[in-house]
């Protein structure tokens, strides 16, 4: 009966042969691909026992079990989101990615499922004021981030610190003060100034952007899935209890129709 149902709800939702063959091929091998950033939370996290936590990984296991398959988690962070995709190791990304100009080249984004925008964070004591006063500082960034990217544009005197991954990295580079700042969304910046008392947030967001899945080129069906799939997790509450649930119930849920 399950499978005569498939191509009749196929056919009622508009999705091509080329979709189901997609779906069908998550659904035979049983379990989805998904790159989710575990560097920093609450995005993307681990907890005592070293298993993912975070909105993202929330958002994962839903998209997992409306697909009835298991979810198999990748920690990506900066450029191996995109590179992961466009060689196919995984399904999609569901990593904190800003839909950017020059991402949007290499990969195809969904509808956003979140929102967000850059902070600054820096060590108390620091003579930093406005975002001029990075100049001649040490600045960490994730390679390939579109907070790198921002620092190298509008404050190139900054000496930029690469690392892998904004948490641990980034903020024990920041805690051991090897680093005098460090750019990262707003999401996890705010987190991780709210949990550690000597780091300090700068006033004001900087590219507030869209969050979105990335899945690889040519795939047009398959991103018309996931766009159906972010509608209803929306409009289900799971959005916002996804939301409460990491960043209290006091947070405020921004607005995805803009």
């Amino acid at each position: 009966m399950r499978i005569l149902l498939i191509p009749i709800f196929f056919l009622f939702s508009g999705f091509s042969l080329a979709q189901a063959n997609i779906i069908d091929d998550v659904k035979e091998r049983g379990y989805l691909k998904v790159g989710i950033s575990l560097g920093g939370m609450p995005m993307g996290g681990r907890d005592a026992r070293n298993q993912p936590v975070g909105y993202d990984y929330e958002v994962a296991k839903l998209l997992a079990k409306k697909l009835g398959v298991e979810l198999q988690v990748t920690d990506v962070y900066g450029d191996a989101r995109v590179s992961l995709l466009v060689s196919g190791q995984l399904d999609l990304v569901i990593g904190n990615m800003t839909v950017t100009d020059a991402r949007a080249e290499v990969v195809d984004f969904t509808d956003p499922y979140f929102k967000t925008g850059l902070r600054i964070i820096y060590q108390k004591g620091q003579n930093i004021k406005t975002l001029d006063d990075l100049a001649g500082k040490k600045v960490v960034a994730g390679r390939g981030t579109s907070g790198a990217i921002f620092i190298a544009e509008n404050v190139p005197d900054a000496e930029l610190v690469y690392t892998e991954n904004f948490a641990p990295n980034g903020v024990l580079l920041l805690r051991q003060r090897r680093v005098d700042a460090g750019i990262e969304d707003s999401s996890m910046a705010d987190y991780f100034a709210s949990q550690i008392g000597s780091l300090e947030i700068l006033p004001g967001i900087f590219v507030s952007g869209d969050v979105a899945m990335g899945v690889k080129k040519g795939q047009p069906e398959y991103l018309e899935y996931l766009n159906d799939f972010i509608a209803e997790y929306i409009n289900s509450g799971e959005y916002e209890k996804n939301i409460k649930r990491w960043w209290g119930e006091d947070a405020e849920i921004p607005n995805l129709s803009k």
